[in-house]
């Protein structure tokens, strides 16, 4: 595979736990960013994909009244709870 060179500033503390992390896992240093480089942007991915989703949904019209919600939350601490909004 090819690879490319990114260079940032990191806080001392965050370089010292990478440091620490990477000693304790016995691997390197870069292997430890590139794991957490690659589990960030698979989250901010499906972040992304998610937020189309619910937009889609409000396109849609498949949304339900913030009252309904509320009405139904605050029903969760009776003895008698609504059943989820629809």
């Amino acid at each position: 595979m090819t690879t490319k060179v990114l260079t940032a500033h990191i806080p001392l503390p965050l370089a010292e736990k990478v440091d620490h992390l990477a000693t304790r896992r016995e691997r390197s240093r870069g292997w430890v960013i590139k794991q957490a480089l690659s589990a960030w942007v698979d989250q901010e991915e499906e972040r992304e994909r998610l937020t189309l989703e619910a937009l889609g949904d409000v396109d849609a019209g498949r949304v339900i009244a913030h009252e309904a919600v509320q009405e139904w939350a605050e029903s969760l601490s009776t003895e008698k709870p609504l059943p989820l909004p629809r």
